[in-house]
């Protein structure tokens, strides 16, 4: 990919998300970085030009690419002149197979935001041979979901025995907001429960297995955490199986890995009352009229001010064991819904573009594409790793 012309294109800056992360290319990309915005309004786009040349008046000559994101033969032609692409254009199940089907037919680099177990299953079917043949890394899950908690067990096995079983879990805690666009591919996963299984077993049977090892996501059980001290409920996300991917993926992880995943609270009224919450979402989202309902409540493309946002944090606790060695590392940064995902989004493209990271193609994860290199960018943007014991 070294004669393209254009380093990334990003889908989706004219959206709440996707205009976080222009604003983050502007303020800390290289100067070389060769950038494009790419939409279906060009006016919206001028818009978004307009507001990042206030960032960086270089922009106000950057290239605007018009390209509807269901045209794959358009998109094509746009992904064919870029080493990687970034988009944050959702629910993806909806919108965005064109996009991975084009990146992956071009060889082109490609990031996403998405959490839809759906969505990635399914385009591991129909695309990861293509883009494992043309060398195309297909990167899903660059944001809160789930560079945390892939990036995090993968700093937490490698201080463990590699020769050896190695059982982790991941709690997360946070006081931030999640953006409409994930809470909206929440209510669709949540209605679409079979066609999720289906996608999971199909993949199951197309994906090979590791030879001599094992590596699984565990269903983890609800009650206090005697190392953390936090009242647990599992999490039902598309965290823990990223991360069972990476340790399949990565002899890192030891010969046989286990992962579950869990959110933390501090008492137990709290973690009863997240779990009816949810059941109570999963059993609505079955009705259509209140599913539609949620969706207007919610509304896509909108999230908390600057000020709510600076207020925001998250953590993800991780307890490792193996060979009757426990460690405890951490994972933390700001307000997880936007300011630091759309840092992780972006981080992720960069990396791919500039690092030299371990050879991989095909659809893989944070840590297998990239791993240490990712981690010390983010640390570098504020994002923090650490080993607390």
């Amino acid at each position: 990919m070294t004669d393209r012309r254009l380093d990334i294109v990003l889908f989706g800056a004219t959206g709440f998300t996707g205009g976080l992360t222009a604003e983050y290319l502007a303020r800390h990309a290289p100067a070389n970085l060769r950038w494009a915005l790419a939409g279906r309004n060009q006016a919206k786009l001028e818009q978004v030009r307009d507001r990042l040349a206030g960032i960086d008046p270089r922009l106000e000559v950057m290239e605007l690419l018009v390209v509807d994101a269901g045209d794959q033969a358009a998109l094509e032609q746009v992904v064919a002149q870029a080493k990687a692409v970034i988009t944050t254009v959702g629910p993806y199940l909806q919108l965005g197979a064109p996009l991975v089907a084009a990146c992956a037919a071009q060889g082109t680099d490609y990031v996403d935001l998405t959490g839809e177990p759906e969505f990635v299953d399914t385009m591991y079917v129909r695309h990861h041979a293509t883009a494992a043949a043309t060398g195309a890394r297909i990167v899903h899950c660059c944001g809160f979901d789930s560079i945390p908690h892939d990036l995090g067990a993968y700093y937490t096995v490698k201080q463990l025995d590699a020769a050896k079983p190695i059982t982790v879990r991941g709690v997360v805690r946070s006081n931030g907001t999640f953006s409409g666009g994930t809470f909206h591919s929440a209510l669709g996963a949540f209605s679409r429960a079979k066609q999720m299984r289906d996608a999971m077993v199909a993949r199951r049977k197309a994906e090979p297995r590791p030879e001599g090892r094992r590596s699984r996501a565990v269903a983890g059980k609800p009650g206090r955490d005697k190392e953390l001290g936090y009242w647990l409920v599992p999490l039902p996300t598309i965290d823990p199986f990223v991360v069972a991917r990476s340790g399949a993926a990565l002899p890192a992880y030891g010969p046989d890995f286990r992962y579950s995943h869990f959110a933390g609270t501090k008492t137990l009224r709290y973690a009863a009352g997240g779990a009816v919450g949810a059941a109570g979402l999963a059993v609505a989202a079955q009705v259509k009229p209140v599913r539609e309902f949620l969706g207007k409540k919610v509304p896509q493309g909108e999230g908390p001010d600057e000020k709510r946002r600076r207020k925001s944090w998250f953590t993800v606790d991780f307890i490792g064991e193996s060979g009757g060695r426990t460690v405890h590392t951490r994972v933390s940064g700001g307000d997880p819904g936007y300011t630091e995902t759309s840092k992780m989004l972006a981080e992720s493209a960069l990396c791919l573009v500039f690092d030299e990271n371990p050879p991989s193609a095909g659809m893989v994860t944070t840590a297998q594409a990239m791993g240490d290199r990712l981690i010390r960018r983010l640390e570098a943007a504020g994002i923090r790793f650490q080993t607390v014991s």
